[in-house]
């Protein structure tokens, strides 16, 4: 059904922007108020910039926020819900994690219980569990929009990393299996417009970047940028949950933790969509953009401090 849709679309001409039905749904946006869950996270800032940017009530919920909201103390989730109209769901750690599916459960019925008539759900493109934790929102009965996202490329500049590129060696359990890494900025529009626009209930948005990159071929976009080389190296499911351990990581998680990787990254999810431009309208940002955005602001400069 989406793709017919989107070939009825691009078969006819825009309409005119009708100028009383955008003024009536800024002044929706200004009046809503939404609970943004991991709101300092990778998406979750970026989510809060932008509806504050719009006028939006934003509660930023967070472990140490004035808005206090914590995945793992239950307690905390009816306050920061209580008068919200709608929330941005980003589980932590990661909605494949033990334990998540019903935390969702019990999350969407607070929220529901409350008041909260709309969820914009971020989730992980081809992992079978996170599906299991989107159908348990689903159960809410609120209009639930899911938004599944390849790797973000920002692990590579707010994630475990940044240290690699700066060492000059990044090592992780890919192989050569390739990527369509999508930039944060673009997943957070995109769940903006599903918090705030009318249209977007009962959808999956899957959102990737425009090509496919492996490891390798992301490491020399990188290295271009800075003018340095940095080099992949790949290693082992095994090797690379060895290394988390070293980095101080609980064995189990980082077994659990490798594990994932290793799944997601078997060639599965080695293709691309349009679902960003379906639903913004233009081109995802390519990977190249932002390493030479991030090579400009000086993210992968060892500090001397």
């Amino acid at each position: 059904m989406t793709e017919n849709l989107k070939q009825t679309a691009q078969s006819q001409q825009p309409d005119q922007p009708d100028q009383s039905a955008q003024s009536e749904q800024s002044e929706q946006s200004e009046r809503a108020t939404v609970l943004v869950t991991s709101g300092t996270g990778k998406t979750g800032r970026r989510v809060v910039e932008r509806l504050a940017a719009l006028g939006t009530t934003v509660r930023s919920g967070s472990r140490k926020g004035e808005v206090r909201f914590d995945w793992e103390d239950d307690s905390t989730w009816s306050p920061a819900l209580r008068g919200a109209d709608a929330a941005y769901v980003a589980y932590y750690p990661d909605l494949a994690a033990p334990g998540a599916v019903e935390a969702v459960r019990t999350f969407g019925r607070i929220a529901k219980e409350k008041g909260v008539h709309r969820l914009v759900l971020l989730s992980g493109r081809g992992e079978p569990e996170a599906v299991l934790a989107e159908e348990a929102l689903r159960e809410s009965g609120a209009a639930l929009t899911v938004v599944r996202g390849s790797f973000f490329a920002q692990n590579f500049s707010e994630g475990a990393m940044v240290e690699g590129v700066i060492a000059g060696e990044v090592a992780f359990p890919a192989g050569g299996t390739a990527e369509p890494w999508v930039h944060a900025d673009d997943l957070a529009d995109v769940a903006v417009a599903a918090l705030t626009e009318d249209g977007h209930a009962g959808l999956v948005h899957e959102l990737t970047g425009p090509r496919l990159l492996t490891f390798a071929e992301v490491v020399a976009e990188i290295s271009k940028a800075t003018g340095r080389e940095v080099r992949y190296v790949p290693v082992s499911v095994a090797e690379y949950a060895a290394m988390l351990q070293e980095y101080g990581m609980p064995g189990p998680v980082a077994e659990w933790l490798s594990g994932l990787f290793g799944t997601l990254l078997d060639g599965h999810n080695a293709s691309t969509t349009d679902g960003v431009e379906r639903v913004l309208g233009r081109a995802p940002k390519d990977f190249a953009d932002f390493a030479r955005e991030e090579a400009a602001r000086g993210t992968w400069v060892r500090s001397r401090s």
